[in-house]
């Protein structure tokens, strides 16, 4: 098989992506924010709260949409990040500023399961 054949299942092959969101992401509209992000991208799954104060993100699609997710949860672009910054006039929508603060986020990646439909906040 060719090296272009394979980057080509690669970008198309869905996946199933998992991710422990730690820090001040609990009663932010955090949940709803990553809802937001994963529908755009063409991605289903949930956004979980957690006893422990974590969020968990579960995302089906293919990879490179559900690496995008990933990136958006770990980049520092909350609005706390922000806070010390004049606005920018214009959010972009690369980078939307996200509820919160997050500390950390624990990822794992499988294969997908199927049977998701939409995007959850739970």
């Amino acid at each position: 098989m060719d090296e272009r054949h394979d980057e080509t299942e690669t970008e198309t092959e869905a996946v199933r992506l998992t991710a422990w969101v730690r820090g001040r992401v609990q009663g932010v509209g955090f949940r709803w924010w990553v809802r937001a992000r994963a529908l755009e991208l063409g991605l289903a799954g949930s956004a979980t709260n957690l006893r422990d104060g974590r969020v968990e993100v579960v995302a089906e699609g293919p990879r490179p949409a559900c690496q995008r997710l990933l990136d958006l949860l770990s980049a520092d672009m909350s609005a706390e990040a922000a806070a010390g910054t004049p606005p920018a006039p214009v959010v972009s929508r690369d980078r939307p500023l996200r509820p919160g603060r997050v500390s950390g986020v624990t990822e794992r990646w499988s294969a997908a399961r199927g049977g998701v439909a939409g995007f959850q906040e739970r």
